[in-house]
């Protein structure tokens, strides 16, 4: 399923990349060892450095296995399972570094999409734009600041009875491949299970106030490897924020 997906990989078109990604989630990889046997805890995957990123290699056969020439032992696991080990510590996968042309990298931003769910975190390279410039595909009765009024004021609503959350940020993600969406980023001071079931039930119950049409997501901004949160952190202030449990308990009676 890899294999085939490979060869379907063409310069610009994100769509074929998107089902590489998706035929990685569902496949098997042999990665290869550097160092120790599959299994041992101080084994080491290989390594290369490509634009000053790192990656893993691996091959996605048998057969792509003996064409490597590979010599030292390798370990078959999943892909899924691969991509939840290696994008933690912002490591991509190279596929089939010995084919010619030097095989396919995935950077571990999309490693990151594999291993959290290809329809829950967006296509990347993201287009991140402040909430009063939607993308053009996205029509102002829809995507305009006084359409989406109803929305951001029902959310601030909810968001004064919801003791979790701290600040809420907004702007525009359009993904290479797919819907754009108007993103809404939870900045929580409680992250029990508790509290975030009351803050995705917020955002569902304000969501019905959103115009027709408008795609509306969320991102945690507390996710180290999300990258609309560290945009929405370095370039947008928030449009609701409230003291934390510790300032409102420091202020006098």
């Amino acid at each position: 399923m890899i294999e085939a997906a490979l060869r379907e990989i063409t310069p610009g078109r994100y769509d074929r990349y998107e089902e590489l990604l998706r035929a990685l989630a569902h496949g098997r990889l042999w990665m290869l060892l550097w160092h120790g046997m599959p299994g041992d805890p101080d084994a080491q995957y290989g390594n290369l450095e490509v634009g000053g990123y790192g990656y893993a290699p691996c091959v996605t056969s048998e057969e792509q296995l003996v064409a490597s020439g590979w010599a030292r032992q390798h370990q078959v696991i999943s892909g899924a399972e691969a991509a939840a080990a290696l994008y933690r510590e912002h490591w991509g996968l190279w596929l089939n570094p010995h084919q010619p042309g030097g095989g396919v990298g995935i950077p571990w931003a999309d490693l990151r999409r594999v291993a959290g769910g290809l329809d829950r975190l967006p296509a990347g390279p993201l287009g991140l734009t402040p909430v009063d410039q939607p993308p053009a595909s996205v029509p102002a009765s829809v995507g305009g600041t006084a359409a989406a009024a109803a929305f951001f004021q029902a959310l601030v609503l909810a968001a004064r009875q919801n003791p979790a959350v701290r600040s809420l940020r907004r702007a525009w993600v359009e993904p290479a491949y797919g819907e754009p969406s108007l993103t809404i980023g939870l900045d929580l001071d409680d992250t029990s299970d508790a509290a975030v079931a009351a803050t995705q039930q917020m955002m569902l119950q304000a969501v019905a106030s959103a115009p027709d049409g408008l795609a509306v997501s969320s991102v945690t901004m507390a996710d180290p490897y999300d990258p609309v949160a560290a945009w929405l952190w370095s370039r947008v202030p928030a449009f609701y924020s409230r003291p934390s449990h510790w300032e409102q308990a420091a202020q006098p009676a």
